[in-house]
């Protein structure tokens, strides 16, 4: 399984901006497609926003038109925007692999990061 560790959670006031970027640990990185989950305290995990080896994306309509997925693939580096942020954004930001296609469920996950949006 890739490794996955995610970094840039933080506070930030309602209407700003973050930048999460997630670090995986292997080359096959490049052949992955790659995701963003959330999961609120209470809520279970959902999906926010994927992207395959084609640079095709998908978005959830929640965030469509304010995040922005993307990655660097020599990097092995995949990038989440997120700009507007609303309150009800605030959440554990997990980092996913689909080591078994896209239509199929994450087979990698990082440990989370913190997002937390202040109203």
């Amino acid at each position: 399984q890739v490794q996955l560790v995610e970094s840039g959670g933080g506070l930030v006031q309602a209407g700003g901006s973050l930048r999460l970027s997630c670090a995986a640990s292997e080359r096959t990185f490049i052949t992955y497609p790659m995701g963003w989950f959330r999961q609120a305290p209470g809520k279970e995990r959902e999906f926010v926003s994927s992207i395959n080896w084609k640079f095709v994306t998908r978005y959830a309509d929640s965030v469509k038109g304010r995040f922005t997925i993307s990655r660097v693939n020599v990097e092995k580096t995949l990038y989440l925007q997120m700009n507007s942020l609303k309150p009800e954004d605030t959440a554990v930001y997990y980092c996913a692999a689909y080591g078994a296609g896209w239509d199929t469920s994450p087979t990698s996950w990082g440990q989370g990061t913190q997002v937390t949006v202040s109203s």
